[in-house]
């Protein structure tokens, strides 16, 4: 059974960094495509990154030049470096594999001053 447990979120000032983690089980790391998402307060689930094997990236326009996705496989992790944040990066992220309609209970990113 997949499992998605995402962690690292808190409260940042804007202009502040952080780094996201996802601790994925019940199949193959190495082998799949990895996203994130988020959901901001009162909207819908939106994609935000895609992390594939090897490491190559791509990124929604909101937040290219910010937030690096990377993964390390001999930790079976998943990460999200997420700098220079806005208020309009708040919301609660999730991680997943690409193609799964299992969900974690994601971490909650708030940016305020």
């Amino acid at each position: 059974q997949e499992q998605f447990v995402e962690s690292g979120g808190g409260l940042v000032q804007p202009g502040g960094s952080l780094r996201l983690s996802c601790t994925p089980s019940g199949f193959s790391f190495t082998d799949e495509i990895m996203t994130w998402h988020r959901q901001p307060p009162g909207k819908a689930r939106e994609w935000v990154a895609t992390v594939f094997p090897g490491g190559a990236t791509f990124y929604t326009d909101s937040v290219k030049g910010r937030f690096i996705g990377s993964r390390d496989d001999a930790k079976n992790t998943l990460y999200l470096q997420m700098d220079n944040l806005t208020p309009d990066d708040t919301a609660v992220y999730y991680c997943q594999k690409h193609g799964s309609t299992t969900w974690g209970q994601g971490t909650q990113v708030t940016v305020s001053s």
